[in-house]
């Protein structure tokens, strides 16, 4: 074997282990991307999944859970897609099913009290993340922008409602403990919250109401004589507030 032979065979030997290093490194790049591509879709379908079942009942309508449901849904399509070994078909059927309960109108959720700074906290932080992952599948083509637009403005809406929720809740408990000053103090909390939503006509007529309520306290206060019964009245429509706003707007229009 001459000494072009041995070049030329050396050379192909060179060659072929690039190529195969070359088809390796790719492989383990397609590998790497796939894995990671799955990560996110997973972390995208827990992160809805979390704020679908943590985000207090009352305050997830149901545009809101349609939302989350999608974003769940698209995720599952891309886990598929990207044949996942998480139980992803078994993910679908749910969020198929929970679909199918909301539009008939049959999902219900549990009602949370926010009786705590600590509580309060914590769901505005769920509601955030609500709020970007809107944005997000706004950005991404995903809603129209009408959509992203009306729960957006709803989502910002319910970070201050939390905070009225419990300005309301400490209101209460003055009141109970015939601190009637301290619930004043609270109502005029609740009252300033919610009138940072001022393009929410219900956030509008709870304000009035609010201070309609203000005014029986402060009369309270010179009488001698608190209304417990017409507080009581307040507590149940305030639960009621997104659940079924007619007392409110009743109330509210007899005020003016």
């Amino acid at each position: 074997m001459d000494a072009t032979t041995i070049v030329l065979l050396l050379a192909a030997i060179v060659t072929v282990s690039l190529i195969i290093i070359v088809i390796s490194q790719m492989r383990e790049k397609a590998r790497i991307e796939r894995v990671r591509k799955m990560t996110a879709q997973e972390d995208l379908y827990n992160r809805a999944y979390r704020l679908l079942s943590e985000i207090p009942g009352q305050y997830l309508t149901p545009d809101l859970k349609l939302l989350l449901l999608k974003r769940m849904e698209d995720a599952c399509n891309e886990l598929i897609m990207l044949k996942s070994g998480q139980p992803v078909s078994t993910w679908l059927e749910s969020v198929k099913q929970t679909k199918k309960q909301v539009l008939d109108s049959t999902d219900s959720r549990p009602a949370v009290k926010i009786d705590s700074p600590e509580k309060a906290t914590y769901i505005k932080e769920l509601l955030q993340h609500l709020f970007k992952m809107i944005e997000t599948m706004h950005k991404s083509g995903r809603i129209d922008t009408a959509t992203a637009k009306k729960n957006l403005k709803h989502v910002l809406f319910l970070v201050h409602k939390t905070h009225a929720d419990l300005h309301v809740f400490q209101a209460r408990d003055h009141i109970r403990q015939n601190q009637i000053r301290k619930a004043i103090h609270a109502y005029h909390l609740a009252s300033t919250e919610l009138g940072k939503s001022k393009d929410n006509p219900l956030a509008m007529k709870a304000v009035k109401s609010f201070r309609t309520r203000i005014k029986e306290l402060e009369a309270s206060i010179v009488d001698g004589n608190t209304d417990i019964e017409g507080h009581a009245k307040l507590d149940r429509e305030w639960d009621n507030f997104l659940q079924d706003d007619g007392s409110w707007k009743k109330k509210a229009d007899y005020d003016d």
